[in-house]
């Protein structure tokens, strides 16, 4: 799956046509996480995965490692992103936290658009923002923030044993994990892009908001 003008555009249309589900945030538990499509240069640096001879323009996602001193989720796999400042858009909030952690500045006009809201267990209003990134050469982790950056290829996230769904201790739910190599990424980045994945790759309106995280997410 190539990264160029037809992928865009029928992103574009998917996201645009689909009816997107908010959940009214409170002040201080409003977040934003990017979903960048970029070029899979030159790979993803992650064990089971194979790294592409030379710079590879397949379609991927840029994913991060959180730095081991972060007070939430270090270590864990994240989308860029992070909360909203007063008086910003889920967009620009998107776009800043994108700069800020890995280097990477787009213009407003590369957002293609939103998913569904998805609530956390500490209370957290998460927004995803679907953005062009193109090839993204440089990237340059936050050492504040990001241990690493990963480009981890669309169709990674196709695999036939994707999702992984198993029981949570909330009755009635469901874990929802993702694949990269020889690891999983849990809910609700997991959860984000398996709706990326259904809407924007598959062309179908699945919803995500019901699957659960596990109990160490949910700092």
């Amino acid at each position: 799956m190539e990264l160029n003008e037809s992928l865009r555009e029928s992103v574009r249309e998917s996201l645009r046509a689909f009816d997107v589900r908010r959940s009214p945030p409170s002040a201080h538990h409003a977040a934003a996480v990017v979903v960048a499509l970029v070029e899979e240069g030159l790979g993803a640096v992650v064990d089971g995965l194979s790294a592409p001879a030379t710079w590879s323009r397949e379609a991927a996602l840029l994913l991060t490692r959180r730095a081991a001193h972060m007070n939430r989720h270090s270590g864990q796999w994240a989308l860029p992103g992070g909360r909203i400042d007063e008086g910003e858009t889920p967009e620009a909030a998107a776009l800043r936290e994108l700069h800020e952690e890995v280097g990477l500045r787009l213009e407003p006009a590369e957002v293609l658009g939103r998913l569904d809201d998805y609530v956390t267990h500490s209370g957290f209003v998460i927004t995803p923002v679907v953005v062009w990134a193109g090839t993204a050469a440089e990237l340059a982790p936050n050492p504040a923030e990001v241990a690493s950056i990963h480009r981890i290829r669309v169709r990674e996230f196709m695999r036939e044993d994707a999702p992984l769904l198993e029981p949570s201790e909330d009755p009635g739910r469901q874990i929802l994990r993702m694949p990269v190599g020889r690891h999983w990424i849990a809910a609700p980045t997991a959860a984000v892009i398996y709706q990326f994945r259904e809407l924007c790759i598959a062309g179908r309106a699945t919803r995500v908001a019901h699957f659960d995280q596990p109990v160490f997410a949910r700092r």
